[in-house]
């Protein structure tokens, strides 16, 4: 049976969709965070509001982890099957940097160290993402 171009195409749109979307709810959380690193303030991010910020990345990375399921049950057609796989790859890169970004804030003190190493992860498998769901487009639509 071949792999249905249609769904393929849709679903690998909706996930990337619902990706950002997931990120922009999050991104405020990310942002207090990230300045309270660079302006040397963390100590005054309170308790409850780092108690929301986990619970929010963990409620978005576990969104993550089920679209990165539904990514490795895709049936790729076959001229993209290789850049398909960059693309999960990447995308387990980026779950990954999700994940350690959770465990960094978790703890007596943030980890500055590996929040920001996370977050280097995040970027380099968001430019992963991208360059892969372009060359998709371009092989699947002859673009």
């Amino acid at each position: 049976m071949r792999p249905n171009l249609g769904y393929y195409v849709q679903t690998i749109n909706d996930i990337v969709q619902d990706t950002e979307k997931i990120g922009e709810t999050m991104n405020p959380d990310y942002e207090v965070i990230r300045q309270a690193i660079n302006d040397d303030k963390l100590s005054e991010i309170t308790p409850e509001k780092m108690a929301t910020t986990i619970e929010s990345f963990q409620a978005g990375t576990a969104k993550y982890k089920t679209m990165l399921e539904k990514i490795g049950s895709l049936r790729p057609p076959a001229k993209v099957m290789g850049i398909h796989k960059k693309f999960e790859r990447s995308y387990q890169k980026y779950v990954a940097g999700c994940e350690e970004m959770i465990l960094s804030l978790q703890g007596d003190a943030i980890d500055v160290a590996l929040f920001d190493s996370s977050e280097k992860k995040q970027d380099e498998a968001t430019d992963e993402i991208s360059f892969s769901i372009q060359r998709m487009t371009k092989l699947l639509m002859g673009r």
